[in-house]
């Protein structure tokens, strides 16, 4: 985002313009943060710092939804989605989540070059059959965000849908989004056959490390391709060092960082850092 319009944003006029556009019911808190609301849920955005190995700090984060009932009550995101049962509902909430993700990023965080992570629901990469991403690039214009400073997260359990995962991958790249895939447990074969499609970060569990003998080889994989390595929910130190030893190039987890209702661009402890 350009200088200029980071003052712009600033403004709370500014919010307004943006939300008299959108079709979203959207409130801008006192502090500058951002909520939408989905029947009778108000929702919210959490960040969680994604770490670079070879620079030492945060490079990315990685949003969340969090969200409370009329009554004040939390609600855990499945119980969220779980009120859109109808393809359009699912639509409607998916798109709103990433748009107030978007809001919150960019407003309230000043670096030029940190990318923002973001989910998308399996249920709405089968239910919208093309253009993949066009509605949130059309909202990222709007704010004045380009696509290549947001990574899309494909959930692990499109890789059992070889088309479905070659046709969104396609999708969202060619709309200049970046591309985040999970490693779900299986061979990485299918990683390589996707040839130019191949994602630019592969995402990995930091549990999986522990169990599988052929992650060295998923390592040499990914980066054969030109992509990174990042290895996520890191909870104990022996999971970090794992990680080290992997040749991560990216670390995300609550050890290093939880995810918070505020972002921050921070340096990775002396403890954190690999021993050369």
């Amino acid at each position: 985002m350009n200088t200029s319009a980071n003052n712009t944003f600033t403004a709370l006029d500014e919010f307004e313009l943006i939300n008299s556009a959108t079709d979203y019911a959207l409130k801008r808190a006192d502090n500058g943060w951002i909520s939408g609301y989905f029947y009778q849920c108000e929702l919210t955005s959490v960040f969680q710092p994604i770490f670079s190995i070879d620079l030492g700090k945060t490079i990315a984060h990685a949003a969340y939804v969090r969200s409370k009932s009329n009554e004040e009550i939390a609600l855990w995101p499945w119980q969220v989605f779980a009120m859109a049962s109808k393809d359009d509902q699912l639509i409607e909430l998916d798109r709103l989540c990433r748009a107030i993700h978007a809001l919150n990023y960019y407003f309230n965080h000043t670096s030029q070059s940190d990318n923002l992570f973001v989910e998308v629901h399996p249920r709405l990469l089968e239910s919208v059959k093309d253009d993949h991403g066009r509605a949130f690039e059309n909202f990222l214009d709007l704010i004045g965000v380009k696509t290549s400073r947001v990574v899309i997260e494909i959930p692990a359990i499109v890789n059992r849908n070889w088309k479905l995962l070659q046709h969104v991958i396609g999708n969202y790249r060619s709309r200049g989004y970046r591309i985040a895939a999970n490693y779900s447990g299986t061979n990485s074969d299918w990683m390589a056959e996707l040839g130019s499609l191949y994602p630019d970060v592969v995402r990995i569990a930091a549990s999986d490390l522990m169990r599988h003998e052929t992650i060295a080889e998923l390592a040499n994989t990914v980066h054969s391709f030109g992509a990174s390595l990042l290895v996520r929910d890191i909870e104990t130190a022996e999971q970090l060092a794992a990680a080290k030893r992997t040749e991560a190039d990216y670390l995300q987890g609550n050890l290093l960082g939880k995810p918070l209702s505020v972002i921050k661009t921070t340096e990775l402890t002396p403890a954190s850092r690999p021993v050369n």
